[in-house]
């Protein structure tokens, strides 16, 4: 099998025998929805193929490779009487250079709708009357030009824009210097925002007849909306939550190909099938959507290396998705954004909001206003980061974090704004690994004294409250080359707080598999201050009678729930720990025997 990892064009991953998940089945369907979409997904889903599919299709110039392309696809068997019927002008904004000034990137822009524009007139000029005049210092003139020129063809123009909001989020990151800059494009006569009205304009008369938007959030089309208000949204629609992803059952089927042709038993492909549901799947794109879709992207890079090895690649994290770190360092320099990061770390990785909220713009992602939880979780729903999860009780939204491969990448984010000095996580990584290569957990129960209670009482995370301790553990402790791991692991209806479990493909590794429970003792139930707990021996601490009634529970809970999770996986390595904090000034840390 030949795996398009890094392609989009649709007719060499068709013609030429790449792996490919048929979605022709959706043009129809867009078809009969509306002339002007806006669609929304995360980055590396699919969205650039998916346009290379409509343009494709609905090209008047490719209407002799019609067959070739689409004649044993579902479309192919019924096509619609628009096939082949437009001219097609593409933008890619994800090829817009969003460095230097306003004016930089306004050249930017413009030299690339330009370029738009000659490709357009080289591909149709059999088609064309006259020539396109082309303003190099105004692409919107040269769009005029080309829509006068148009208007006296056959046909009308299908617009596809690719990542329409990709050069305008890149500004918008810069928070320090690209504030200015954005406000530059969008607001007021904004060469990004002049742009959308110009084509709500020739869309109003006969020019433009249909197109097609993709983008990662709607904060760009927010502030452009009154130049471009007749875009409908269809990303929450249930209908179109499979139009780009993978579905389990296109997975299964895969992986068993894959299994087969590596001469391996039948199960490896549940084997595998559980590796990538743990750490690619759980995308939901509507409250109604009847299941979650894989990461296009991280599944076609796994399935690769499973082919070329027929093992699971060493890292699961792809480094094309390594990109998002950037959405979660900029929540993190917001004044509420740190609390939101630790707790959904704490809180089974889930938070609730009254709604997703889908319009708001740049005056709102910068402002120095305090951010509510609801309008950072939409953020970072929009980027891929969070997805749907369920409605509750009183029909508010659970956003969660979907899989493996994100929670390290919050993971990272809250070590590096715990811990930014690259020493100190340089040590807490030694003082981890003491524990899962030798068993011994004191080194790192010391790390989290010196270190990490230090941070606690900066004023910044006065608000840190007992699963914090957890959440510090995790961070230095979390390992995606050796482990699955989690915390709130669900056993028997119950959660053990950390778990570490070594991948299947890494049984063999001189390490343990690992199992934590976490107390909590408050310096006002031990009855002393900070400064006593401090000052006590190790003996003293242990003989603190809250203490020792919560090492003791913990004790209870960790034999339970190893029981349980030995009888689950039955070949584990598994060493046992009772962690127990009193405030944020001493740990104590102990091996079940």
């Amino acid at each position: 099998m030949k795996f398009p990892y890094g392609l989009s064009d649709f007719k060499q991953i068709v013609t030429q025998d790449f792996f490919y998940q048929d979605r022709t089945h959706f043009i129809p369907i867009l078809e009969n929805i509306g002339n002007y979409l806006l669609f929304i997904r995360p980055r590396r889903f699919g969205k650039s193929l998916l346009l290379s599919m409509l343009e494709h299709y609905y090209d008047v110039a490719r209407k002799d490779e019609f067959e070739t392309i689409f004649g044993h696809l579902k479309i192919g068997e019924n096509p619609t009487p628009l096939r082949n019927g437009f001219f097609i002008l593409k933008w890619d904004f994800s090829c817009v250079d969003p460095s230097g000034t306003a004016q930089d990137i306004k050249k930017a822009l413009h030299g690339h709708v330009n370029r738009s524009i000659q490709l357009f007139y080289e591909t149709y000029k059999s088609f064309l009357t006259h020539n396109i005049d082309i303003d190099l210092n105004d692409a919107l003139i040269s769009l005029q030009s080309l829509i006068g020129i148009v208007r006296q063809t056959d046909y009308p123009i299908y617009l596809l824009i690719d990542e329409y909001d990709n050069f305008a989020n890149e500004v918008m990151m810069n928070v320090q210097e690209g504030r200015n800059n954005y406000e530059a494009l969008v607001f007021e006569s904004g060469p990004l925002k002049t742009l959308f009205k110009v084509v709500k304009s020739l869309s109003q008369s006969t020019g433009i007849a249909k197109s097609f938007i993709t983008g990662v959030s709607p904060v760009v089309m927010s502030d452009i909306t009154s130049g471009y208000n007749i875009a409908e949204n269809i990303y929450l629609k249930p209908k179109f939550n499979t139009l780009c992803g993978f579905e389990e059952s296109e997975i299964r089927e895969t992986l068993i190909h894959l299994v087969s042709n590596c001469h391996l038993p039948t199960e490896e492909a549940n084997h595998a099938l559980d590796m990538m549901r743990t750490w690619y799947n759980g995308y939901k794109f509507s409250l109604n959507a009847k299941e979650y879709v894989y990461n296009p992207t991280l599944s076609l890079y796994f399935m690769k290396a499973f082919q070329e090895e027929c093992s699971y690649p060493h890292e699961m994290l792809d480094d094309n998705l390594a990109t998002d770190q950037a959405k979660l360092t900029y929540v993190s320099h917001i004044h509420t954004g740190k609390s939101i990061l630790l707790n959904l770390m704490k809180d089974n990785h889930q938070i609730t909001i009254p709604k997703l909220i889908n319009r708001f713009g740049i005056q709102e992602m910068l402002s120095d206003e305090t951010k509510d939880q609801a309008f950072l979780a939409s953020f970072l729903y929009y980027f891929g980061v969070l997805t749907i999860h369920s409605l509750t009780d009183m029909q508010e939204i659970t956003l969660k974090v979907p899989n493996l491969v994100m929670k390290g990448l919050y993971v990272e984010r809250i070590q590096r704004m715990l811990l930014p000095d690259p020493f100190d996580q340089d040590d807490g990584k030694r003082a981890a690994k003491a524990l899962y290569s030798q068993g011994n957990i004191k080194p790192l129960c010391n790390f989290i004294e010196q270190r990490y209670f230090k941070v606690f009482h900066n004023r910044d995370y006065r608000w840190a409250n007992e699963l914090t301790v957890k959440t510090a553990f995790l961070t230095l402790l979390y390992n995606d080359i050796l482990y699955v791991m989690d915390s709130e692991t669900e056993i028997s209806r119950r959660y053990a707080d950390l778990t570490m479990i070594l991948r299947p493909d890494m049984r063999h590794v001189k390490a343990y598999d690992i199992l934590i429970e976490f107390k909590f003792v408050s310096l006002k139930d031990a009855g002393m201050t900070g400064e006593q707990a401090v000052s006590l021996s190790s003996e003293e601490l242990q003989a603190i009678p809250p203490m020792k009634s919560k090492m003791q529970a913990a004790k209870v809970q960790i034999q339970q729930y190893g029981d349980e999770l030995q009888q689950k996986y039955g070949n584990l390595k598994l060493r046992r720990y009772a962690v127990v904090s009193l405030g944020y000034e001493r740990v104590w840390g102990e091996e079940m025997g």
